[in-house]
């Protein structure tokens, strides 16, 4: 279930992106897809974390999820700053 729900976002967000990409620079898509390998590094992290949590079971699995929490969380954070300045290459003042 989980990895259907993740094509399912990827799909999404790639189509999302291409459209929007005919309007962007190619500095501010280089800035953009730097965030993207932010955001999927992360991600993989993450479920690495929680695959290992899976097996221990217990606080011990507790507290590995809220670690992988915490690394999807950052990465998202840190993903969206990157694109957030990349969307301000392309703003011209007034």
């Amino acid at each position: 279930m989980k990895a259907i729900f993740k094509g399912a976002m990827m799909a999404s967000v790639v189509a999302m992106g291409l459209g929007l990409s005919a309007c962007d620079s190619a500095q501010e898509n280089a800035a953009e897809d730097q965030a993207g390998a932010v955001r999927e590094s992360s991600e993989a992290a993450a479920d690495a974390m929680e695959d290992k949590a899976d097996a221990m079971g217990g606080a011990s699995e507790d507290a590995m999820e809220a670690k992988a929490d915490a690394v999807r969380n950052a990465g998202e954070a840190k993903a969206d700053a990157m694109e957030d300045q990349a969307d301000k290459m392309d703003k011209t003042p007034g």
